[in-house]
């Protein structure tokens, strides 16, 4: 596999978000200010709440068909590859790691055949997107923790998503969650959600790659990043976390992950997050808390670093 450097774009975009200007400049100003060479487009459908067996990707909450096929063909006219990836959020605000039903059948209660059923067609959807539209890597999920110890069911949305796309197929599990996925061997790439304290990398790096080398599959970082808020960098996964604004939490993240992916040339990609379809004013970046990098000292540490990786 060729390595992957990605930065997720446009995510939770309504429908027909592309239909103007705005968001497919920010698409060219995200090439042009991180070096990335991959697009990394999420498409998040909805369910009402996290015991709901029923996925709306129809709903003009969610980009659509449309707006799909025009981020993939805005990228390829500028050289890039695509990574496409299947998530799914719920209404009400939970997040979609709570998503979870009985293991044994009770009448009258919501089954997890009933939700996976809904979740495989809509991976078979975005599937179909991605054989038509030459992607080169399809994800089926991120972060769905309390729905990867059904081993048989994912096994069985895999066989489904390989009858409509024959590229690559990975799954995106939670940060610490590497080790916990029992199915990683019919998938093609082990991928996760980087979002590791600042003082922990060769730590977690180290226990990653034993999993890696368990299924001898290639890995990559399918999200990563951090917020621009005091202590951030010590739990970059939480977006709530309400530290005062500092930009330099962020770069400084984001210069030592760096560092520590140069030393681990076992990993085969990464996905940035994130870079909003709708940009914040350039003037106002370094005010922003959030984890978009956009005109941010981030960004050129990535752009420096994509213009100096070695190339396989």
């Amino acid at each position: 596999m060729d390595f992957f450097s990605a930065t997720t774009f446009g995510f939770m975009s309504p429908a027909g978000f592309t239909e103007g200007p705005a968001s497919l400049e920010s698409l060219r100003l995200m090439f042009e200010g991180t070096g990335s060479d991959t697009l990394l487009l999420p498409v998040a459908a909805l369910q009402d709440h996290a015991y709901s067996t029923h996925i709306d990707w129809t709903t003009p909450d969610v980009m659509s068909e449309k707006d799909i096929r025009t981020c993939i063909a805005a990228a390829r006219r500028m050289g890039k590859r695509v990574i496409l990836k299947a998530m799914v959020n719920c209404r009400d605000g939970y997040w979609r790691a709570f998503i979870n039903f009985f293991d044994t059948y009770v009448p009258c209660e919501p089954q997890w055949e009933d939700w996976f059923r809904s979740y495989t067609e809509f991976n078979c959807y975005l599937a179909d997107i991605a054989q038509e539209t030459g992607v080169e890597l399809f994800c089926v999920g991120c972060e769905m923790v309390g729905t990867d110890r059904k081993a048989d069911l994912w096994r069985k949305l895999v066989a489904e998503v390989r009858k409509h796309y024959t590229g690559l197929v990975t799954y995106n599990c939670d940060k610490y969650q590497e080790h916990n996925v029992t199915w990683w061997d019919c998938l093609d790439v082990i991928s996760s959600s980087g979002y590791y304290p600042i003082d922990k990398l060769d730590e977690q790096f180290a226990r990653i790659k034993a999993v890696k080398d368990q299924f001898n599959k290639p890995f990559m970082f399918m999200e990563c990043g951090c917020p621009c808020r005091e202590g951030s960098e010590f739990i970059p996964n939480d977006w709530t976390h309400g530290g005062a604004q500092n930009i330099d939490v962020q770069t400084r993240w984001y210069q030592t992950f760096l560092e520590a992916l140069s030393r681990n040339e076992w990993i085969e990609g990464v996905g940035w997050w994130d870079w909003s379809a709708h940009l914040y004013p350039a003037e106002k970046a370094l005010s922003d808390s959030g984890y978009g990098i956009y005109a941010k000292p981030a960004a050129q540490l990535l752009l420096d670093w994509n213009e100096n990786r070695p190339r396989g």
